[in-house]
């Protein structure tokens, strides 16, 4: 997944990924990253790390890495 951004809104990567904003955010309390609101900013690495926690928890998610491309 490439991401062209420094820092990631929650709220965008939920859109990104076509899931609420309140599962990143339960996702990112499970991962011990710090993010309370959908506007909180995730750097490259959490968004990552996210990603591959939903993926695997979640196999029949389907995420469209192509919109994560910027």
């Amino acid at each position: 997944m490439i991401f062209n951004v420094a820092r990631l809104r929650v709220k965008e990567l939920a859109q990104a990924l076509s899931v609420d904003s309140h599962e990143i955010i339960s996702t990112c309390m499970l991962l011990k990253i710090p993010a309370s609101s959908p506007l909180s900013s995730l750097t490259v690495e959490q968004s990552k790390e996210i990603v591959d926690y939903i993926q695997k928890t979640n196999p029949e998610q389907n995420i469209d890495e192509d919109n994560c491309d910027n």
